[in-house]
């Protein structure tokens, strides 16, 4: 596995989208893959929970209908914490502060989540 391209997606997404503080992008049983984060956030306690969020989330998709699961996104009194599927293998965790465009958040997270799409299947 390419770790360095996954790092490079993570800082790449940091650079275009302000307010981002850190990311980590996890296998879907929440065991982290990498991590581009402050030493303050341990990125297993991150892994897990996202990994909990995101089972919780798939199955109100299916049970509502709506179709497949791409994200979720928790509001915060101090940020933001989205966490995005990445096919059924992994997940990617983005934590920002209250000044993050969650707008532009989801305008630029669809084409990295698809290129670390592709370098964890490589």
């Amino acid at each position: 596995m390419d770790f360095d391209a996954l790092i490079a997606e993570l800082r790449t997404l940091r650079d275009n989208v302000a307010g981002v503080t850190d990311t980590v992008i996890a296998a879907v049983d929440g065991i982290p893959i990498v991590a581009d984060a402050a030493k303050s956030i341990d990125p297993a306690e991150v892994s897990a929970l996202a990994a909990a969020n995101l089972g919780i989330a798939r199955q109100a998709a299916e049970v509502t209908g709506k179709g497949t699961l791409r994200q979720t996104v928790v509001f915060s009194s101090d940020g933001y914490m989205a966490v995005y599927a990445i096919d059924r293998m992994a997940l990617m965790v983005i934590m920002g502060d209250r000044q993050l465009n969650v707008g532009r958040l989801l305008f630029e997270c669809r084409p990295v989540i698809d290129r670390i799409s592709s370098i964890l299947a490589a």
